[in-house]
């Protein structure tokens, strides 16, 4: 080229490698790591997130704490979708895999700095995950997943989270309930349990609901607003004069047509509340509108009218009756029609609400969540929704384990004992691994006021005699090693078997990276 650089890339192009890449790289994903640290365990602190247009989120649910921030890194990005694929897979300990991401990161790069290829270190992270999987599975507890058990799963994972400790207990009950109620031999269908949100009240307020509650409010006065063994049609037509496809004009030359018209206009309206009250309706949910005259002939028939309902809804409400949504009342046919044993509309504050009860195909239950105010409302629905996922977790995904960092504190002992018999600098991933899994407890220990070091070292002593029984229980105004077991606290297996699969997956990949190449 006679001397002449060549340009492959665009001016435009900005060009990290080596060392800083790696650098930024980890830095990037140690500060996500950092941001939610605080959150972690019972006496987690919570964050409040304003956006740019106001809008404020109190929480201290990892998942949504990362996803609201508005971050740009790549790196830091993959942290995120950790919290993401933990949230999706098992619905809770999204702290818990953000921390540990971050963490694997920060030994990473103590071992970069003493000049360990990052090969080995994805190696050794590798066979380190695989010994702390197996250290989870041995750690199960064998004895039968009874209402009482699963209660302590769910209050495990609602403490710290805005539930206020005087009802967490209660909203535990309500969660088993409402687990058990759709739970067959194939398992448990987690979609049947909803979760709706009303101000006003105190948390204590919420309840469990056989059915389906819905935001609509009944179209007309007349309208009776209670109604028992009720027929349900659920229908995607809009209750109104038929408009044409084509653009016409007719003249009127008479009373008399214009009478006439009229009436045809009228009768066609009527056909509604009529074809319906043939059909033995009782109840009609409409996702399109239903115009003001239709409306008054149905409040005639005695019909219990409901226009615009969200189209989820609407799908809830056929699902939990046996309805089948129809496109054209004309056609409805006694297959079509669902049946619940109570339909009825309840006053909160100035607003209506609709509870479909006792639906033939049986399965739906919806937890009316109550609260003072719209931000602990949210956050109560965040705290109830992981509930639920976890006892989820832990009757399809095998089992329960102890909480408050014991398992975590059996797992890094395991790692640490298996990394004497790898061989090279891949022992030193391994046991890095190892010292990056102590960070959980730790934390917790800081968390709830203890001198995290002083924590980690009395736990480590509790467990030289009770393997998987001792942790730090927050107890008063400062945590003391106990046994969780008997304190109730409980996590899913699944939730910290995916919380090392998915941190070190994110970590490893993060390691690897030594070129960034960004281009407008």
């Amino acid at each position: 080229m006679g001397g002449r650089p060549m340009f492959i890339l665009s001016e435009d192009t900005e060009r990290t490698q080596g060392r800083d890449a790696q650098s930024s790289n980890i830095s990037a994903g140690k500060a996500v790591s950092e941001a939610v640290r605080t959150t972690l365990g019972p006496r987690g602190m919570d964050k409040m997130l304003v956006t740019d247009t106001g809008d404020v989120t109190i929480t201290n649910d990892g998942a949504t704490i990362l996803n609201t921030m508005d971050i740009e890194h790549p790196a830091a990005q993959m942290i995120v979708e950790v919290a993401e694929a933990q949230e999706d897979e098992v619905g809770d300990g999204t702290t818990t895999a953000a921390v540990l991401a971050g963490e694997l990161l920060s030994k990473a790069e103590s071992l970069l700095d003493d000049d360990v290829h990052p090969t080995t270190i994805v190696e050794g992270y590798a066979a380190a995950r695989d010994i702390a999987l197996d250290a989870i599975d041995g750690l199960v507890r064998e004895e039968e997943l009874t209402d009482d058990l699963l209660r302590q799963v769910a209050e495990s994972s609602m403490t710290g989270k805005g539930t206020g400790d005087v009802t967490t207990d209660k909203l535990a009950d309500e969660v088993v309930r409402a687990i058990r109620h759709v739970e067959d031999e194939a398992g448990v269908s987690r979609d049947e349990v909803r979760v709706h949100t009303r101000t006003g009240g105190s948390s204590s307020a919420t309840e469990l609901v056989p059915g389906v509650i819905s935001d609509a409010e009944p179209l007309h006065d007349n309208m009776p607003l209670e109604v028992a063994d009720a027929t349900i049609a659920v229908i995607d037509e809009k209750f109104g004069v038929r408009e044409t496809e084509i653009d016409a004009e007719y003249s009127v030359e008479s009373v008399e047509q214009l009478t006439a018209a009229m009436d045809a206009e009228d009768r066609e309206l009527r056909e509604y509340a009529d074809a319906l009250a043939e059909a033995g309706v009782d109840v009609v949910v409409s996702t399109d509108s239903i115009d003001d005259r239709p409306a008054a002939y149905l409040a005639d028939a005695g019909i219990l009218a409901f226009e615009s309902v969200d189209d989820d809804e609407a799908a809830a409400i056929a699902s939990a009756t046996g309805a089948s949504r129809t496109s054209k009342v004309a056609d409805i046919e006694d297959a079509d029609l669902g049946a619940a044993e109570t339909v009825r509309v309840r006053t909160f504050g100035d607003d209506d609400l609709a509870f479909v009860e006792g639906g033939q195909a049986a399965e739906t239950v919806t937890m009316l969540v109550r609260g003072g105010t719209e931000h602990v409302v949210d956050e109560l629905e965040r705290a109830l929704s992981d509930a639920l996922d976890v006892v989820t977790a832990a009757l399809d995904s095998g089992g329960v384990v102890a909480g408050a960092g014991a398992t975590e504190i059996v797992v890094a002992d395991r790692v640490r004992e298996e990394a004497a018999s790898i061989q090279g600098r891949k022992q030193l991933a391994v046991e890095a691994f190892a010292d990056a899994v102590d960070v959980l407890p730790r934390t917790l220990a800081e968390n709830t006021g203890m001198d995290p070091i002083d924590g980690l070292v009395d736990l480590r002593a509790a467990n030289e005699e009770r393997a998987g029984r001792a942790g730090l229980i927050a107890t008063g105004q400062h945590g003391e090693v106990g046994d969780p077991v008997e304190a109730g606290v409980l996590d899913p297996a699944a939730v910290k078997r995916e919380a090392v699969e998915s941190a070190t997956e994110a970590a490893t990949m993060i390691a690897r990276i030594d070129d960034v190449i960004a281009a407008e």
